[in-house]
């Protein structure tokens, strides 16, 4: 159930090669479908990051971050929450697809733990070194596996759905969280934030919030559609500078 695709590394590392593998999973009878990429000229175990995507499920944004991260010495695996083939193209499709996950916390936790696994059962991936990254809707299973008591050394967040219906589980993270938001988002305010902020202070968990001025929801998306009225935006600076920000950040941590 998967494929290599083998694509140039960046100028300099002359025998790097970045693979994509396409790997077939499941999470109960749901056929489920992502991405593990890894630098193939790298040798011995490296840390390992899931990610996990945002409304839009599995998209070629996301394989590009995986790639970024696998020229960085990572081994990056993209997960799939909704299932192999759902992959919905407009905002009312996202939303509807995305909406059922909001009210099914243990399916979402499910195929989180699902995605988790393949990361983890890599043989490339060194199993003491793994961090979680979640967009948008994938701020809810990146935050749902670290409060699940995942051992997550990171966990990263990016314009994320922070909200939980039990903040009391925030007491089993293990990891370091670091939420990258634009302090204009709309859909996650601050009072979101706020109340996410108060949660991880709860739960004695080491946190950090960069909020990045003026910014709206989505400011790491080039690829999908912009709604600057609806509060959607892509922002090139607050892309770069949250960029920045996770890889100083796993390079203290991971």
């Amino acid at each position: 159930a998967l494929c290599g695709i083998t694509l140039p590394a960046a100028a300099g590392a002359a025998h790097a090669a970045v693979t994509v593998e396409t790997i077939g999973y499941k999470q109960g009878d749901t056929a489920l479908e992502g991405w593990l990429v890894y630098d193939d000229a790298a040798t011995g175990r490296r840390p390992g990051i899931v990610i996990y995507p945002a409304w839009w499920g599995p998209s070629a944004q996301d394989k590009e971050v995986a790639e970024r991260l696998a020229n960085l010495g990572y081994v990056a695996f993209v997960a799939d929450i909704y299932g192999k083939g759902v992959r919905p193209e407009t905002i009312p499709a996202a939303a509807a697809e995305s909406g059922k996950y909001y009210h099914d916390r243990a399916v979402v936790l499910a195929r989180a733990q699902a995605g988790f696994e393949q990361l983890r059962q890599s043989a490339r991936v060194d199993a003491g070194k793994l961090a979680a990254i979640g967009y948008c809707f994938g701020g809810m299973p990146a935050l749902d596996l670290a409060r699940s008591g995942a051992p997550l050394v990171d966990i990263v967040i990016f314009h994320g759905a922070l909200a939980t219906p039990t903040p009391e589980n925030a007491k089993h993270i293990k990891g370091h969280v670091l939420a990258l938001h634009g302090a204009a988002d709309p859909f996650v305010n601050a009072q979101a934030v706020a109340a996410f902020e108060k949660e991880m202070t709860d739960g004695g968990v080491d946190w950090q919030v960069v909020l990045y001025g003026g910014v709206m929801h989505a400011f790491t998306d080039r690829v999908h559609v912009r709604v600057p009225d609806k509060g959607l935006k892509y922002d090139a600076e607050a892309d770069q500078r949250s960029w920045q920000a996770m890889t100083d950040f796993l390079r203290s941590t991971l």
